[in-house]
């Protein structure tokens, strides 16, 4: 079976879309099916809608077996600003419901584009797909045409939206994931696979038919982030107490600046311990940083991006993992840190709450409560045997439900035409 993944940034692209559909592709190779993924020439996020940053201008490739066709991103000539400004628009004209679904349509593809789209899907090598799989729904240029294109051909349509719900009773984040015509593009897919329940729950609260929805999760490799040198992490980087890790952007819907006004609390207080951010910095991150007192600064290691030794190397150094982001529909990173035993703290926001079980193998704060955030981190380098019995039962969990082979064994099914028919039937 020939099956079209899209995904606008894909290996060796830093995203956990990119992740996610990489570790599914190369178990469907492994049972013999044939797989494209269409994505953007896109290596950063923000060449979406910015120039100046990172691409990859191979237009074919070929990984885990999967073939990447790489199509060029077109903006129009104005300011990177016009980006939001255009999504902006849309969620007010979304108020309006279903009658504004055509113009946002047309919206949606505004800018970016990709002008080499429709020559692609036209393409006889694309003659037999027999599933197309999308995600994404907030970067809908990209899906509106493919849709288009398989319903058209009759084809099943399975989305991964990766849905970010925001802060509970907010619709802040969701409002840009959940327009008339994002959730009427779900609502007409053959399958829905969300991160979570908590996913789940939101999209059939919005009229998506609860039989469509699926949870599959995210998962990890375990053997792919243990195993590193936690002492040479920290002789490396001067690190002699306690060490706090956070990995992944740092911004401020990641938790990242409370995460750093927690720990400026907890060195007011007399606390030694470090902090390390491992990532990207967006949204003027790097200035807080920079504006730190020289006692503070010696207590901040940020690192930006990292290789995987690195990041090994981080996890096995670490005392306790934080994030406490009101942005992630999963947030693989907690399981990366349970995958060493290190204790997770998380926000009440997005899918975390479904991921990490407070007092049982994390723990969980409101959304931008640095002082909460700040007692958290204490509590666990305070209290040891706690740190480390959260640690113990993420780690057992992960390896009982939350490895790349177990979300494979719950999405596999949906690319099976029997399937379809016995839960449609």
């Amino acid at each position: 079976m020939h099956i079209l993944h899209v995904v606008q940034l894909y290996w060796p692209a830093p995203s956990g879309a990119a992740r996610y559909f990489q570790e599914i592709g190369k178990r469907l190779v492994a049972e013999g099916h044939r797989v494209t993924v269409l994505a953007t020439d896109a290596f950063d996020l923000e060449h979406l809608w910015m120039a100046g940053k990172r691409r990859i201008p191979e237009p074919v490739g070929e990984h885990d077996g999967v073939v990447i066709r790489r199509l060029p991103i077109r903006r129009l000539p104005a300011p990177a600003i016009l980006y939001p400004i255009i999504r902006r628009l849309m969620v007010e004209l979304g108020r309006l419901g279903r009658p504004a679904i055509p113009t946002l349509r047309r919206l949606a593809t505004v800018t970016p584009q990709l002008p080499d789209l429709e020559a692609f899907l036209a393409d006889p090598y694309l003659a037999d797909v027999a599933v197309v799989h999308t995600t994404n729904i907030t970067l809908d240029f990209a899906l509106i045409p493919v849709v288009r294109w398989a319903r058209r051909r009759g084809l099943p349509h399975l989305c991964t939206p990766f849905v970010h719900l925001g802060e509970p009773g907010s619709e802040q984040v969701v409002r840009y994931y959940a327009m008339p015509h994002q959730l009427d593009l779900l609502r007409q897919a053959t399958w829905v696979a969300t991160m979570t329940d908590l996913e789940r729950a939101y999209l059939i609260r919005r009229g998506v038919a609860a039989q469509q929805i699926v949870t599959v999760g995210a998962g990890v490799n375990p053997a792919e982030v243990t195993g590193g040198d936690g002492q040479r992490f920290r002789a490396i980087h001067h690190i002699h107490g306690p060490l706090v890790l956070s990995l992944g952007v740092a911004a401020f819907d990641k938790g990242t600046v409370h995460t750093l006004a927690a720990m400026r609390q907890l060195w007011a207080q007399g606390s030694h311990a470090v902090w390390v951010q491992c990532g990207p910095a967006f949204g003027g991150f790097a200035e807080t940083v920079a504006a730190l007192s020289p006692d503070e600064q010696a207590r901040v290691r940020v690192l930006g991006y990292v290789d995987d030794t690195t990041r090994r190397d981080a996890l096995a150094a670490a005392d306790l993992y934080v994030q406490p982001s009101r942005t992630d529909s999963f947030g693989i990173t907690y399981l990366e840190a349970w995958c060493n035993g290190v204790p997770v703290i998380g926000a009440r926001a997005g899918g975390v709450p479904a991921v990490v079980r407070h007092g049982v193998d994390g723990l969980l704060v409101r959304f931008g409560d640095v002082p909460g955030i700040a007692a958290a981190i204490d509590r666990l380098l305070r209290d040891r045997a706690l740190a480390r019995a959260l640690g113990a039962a993420g780690r057992a969990r992960v390896w009982r439900e939350l490895t790349w082979d177990a979300v494979y064994q719950r999405i596999r099914p949906l690319y099976m035409p029997h399937f379809s028919e016995h839960r449609r039937g």
